[in-house]
């Protein structure tokens, strides 16, 4: 299969055409390795040398595209200038060849021309020495090893810091990715975080301001409107009074003010109070407990968002909170009554029921809303809102129920 060379950088065309360029400079001024009366020289003639100056110089074509071949080409180049004049120009980039052949060629060939060649180097030292017996012999290998074991090595190490660069710029890729995802999931874990707070603040006050004025609306009584538009100047304030909060918390921090408590399950109390002021018969089965911050406040959500819906869709009756705190569990359950009415009094979107069932979700507890029997056992005589959150021991205090 013929192999497609791809065309060579401008910048090692450059190179090529200056160590040809050199290489000619210096064989026009008659300088060379050998001298002209050199038996080696007299028998090839002074123009041999231009031969492999300019194969070596087409190899340095090949150095980032082909470099193995350029370097195998090139060594037999080195080889055949060995039997010339010489140039120092074919030296030097053969040089170059074997430094390009470690940084640009395979792994392979990084990891193992630089040991190929210090073999090499040895044996030019040790073997010549061993003949002659003489100090010069040493600098036979000192040629080779400049020639070969000093580019190879040079080369191994431009590759080395070339591939540590590499892997921490992926790595540096990989964190700001991983940063980023970290930073898309956060916010949108904050945004449903905020929407179901603003679902559960928001709908429970204008569900009742929006039953009360329909009242006040429908009815022409004075004292009926003068009740409703009591009812619903307060749902008005403590809605603002919640959006207030939210916005606090949504704030940079630039602002010095204390921010609002978190609502606790002490606050059951005013919230069922809140609904009987609302209209509904509802009534609160607590048992005194202590939970965690995020219980509480899941907690009290689920009964806020149930009392709502009660507002908006049980038909007359009773509605019972009950919270029971059994075996390392706060067990949450809200009934009111249900069916018989052909629409609700004020229109829903569902997502209160998905708010809940994510804040079980995030604690992971459970949670079921549906209708369930009543207590003449017919079934969905009553609407029944169960949540089940875990609450560790390391979390309870003494004397929790």
């Amino acid at each position: 299969m013929a192999v497609r060379l791809s065309r060579p950088p401008r910048f090692d065309a450059w190179i090529a055409l200056a160590g040809l360029a050199g290489g000619l400079l210096l064989w026009g001024f008659g300088l060379a390795l050998r001298e002209t009366d050199d038996p080696m020289v007299l028998l090839t003639g002074r123009w041999a040398l231009l031969a492999p100056l300019v194969v070596i110089s087409g190899c340095e074509l090949l150095r980032r595209t082909a470099p193995r071949t350029a370097l195998l080409i090139g060594t037999a180049a080195l080889a055949a200038d060995s039997v010339t004049q010489g140039s120092i120009a074919t030296i030097v980039m053969y040089t170059d060849l074997a430094y390009a052949a470690v940084v640009y060629g395979p792994p392979a060939t990084a990891r193992r021309l630089p040991k190929i060649t210090g073999v090499i180097t040895v044996a030019a030292i040790v073997i010549p020495y061993a003949v002659w017996r003489v100090p010069e012999a040493l600098l036979i290998g000192l040629v080779v090893a400049a020639v070969s074991f000093g580019p190879a090595s040079t080369g191994l190490i431009v590759r080395n810091h070339r591939d540590a660069a590499d892997a921490a710029r992926l790595r540096a890729e990989q964190t700001a990715l991983l940063a980023e995802m970290d930073r898309t999931q956060a916010v949108n874990q904050e945004r449903a975080r905020m929407a179901r707070e603003l679902h559960d603040v928001v709908a429970n006050h204008l569900s009742a301001i929006a039953i009360h004025s329909t009242a006040a609306l429908s009815l022409d009584e004075p004292r009926t409107s003068h009740e409703a538009l009591t009812v619903i100047r307060e749902n008005s304030v403590q809605g603002l009074s919640e959006m207030r909060r939210l916005i606090g918390i949504l704030r940079d921090g630039s602002d010095e003010r204390e921010p609002a408590a978190v609502p606790t399950l002490d606050g059951l109390t005013a919230l069922v109070e809140g609904a009987r002021a609302n209209g509904l018969d509802a009534v609160l089965d607590s048992e005194p407990c202590s939970v965690p911050a995020p219980v509480e406040l899941a907690a009290y959500r689920i009964v806020q968002e149930s009392l709502t819906n009660a507002l908006k869709h049980a038909e007359a009756g009773r509605v019972t909170v009950r919270l029971r705190r059994t075996d390392g569990t706060l067990d949450v359950r809200v009934t009111s009554p249900y069916g018989g009415r052909d629409a609700p009094r004020v229109p829903g979107s569902g997502a209160g029921l998905v708010g809940m069932r994510e804040r079980a979700a995030l604690l992971g507890g459970t949670f079921e809303a549906g209708p369930d029997e009543g207590p003449d056992g017919a079934r969905g005589a009553v609407w029944t809102v169960r949540a089940s959150l875990p609450v560790t021991d390391t979390d309870s205090v003494p004397g929790d129920a």
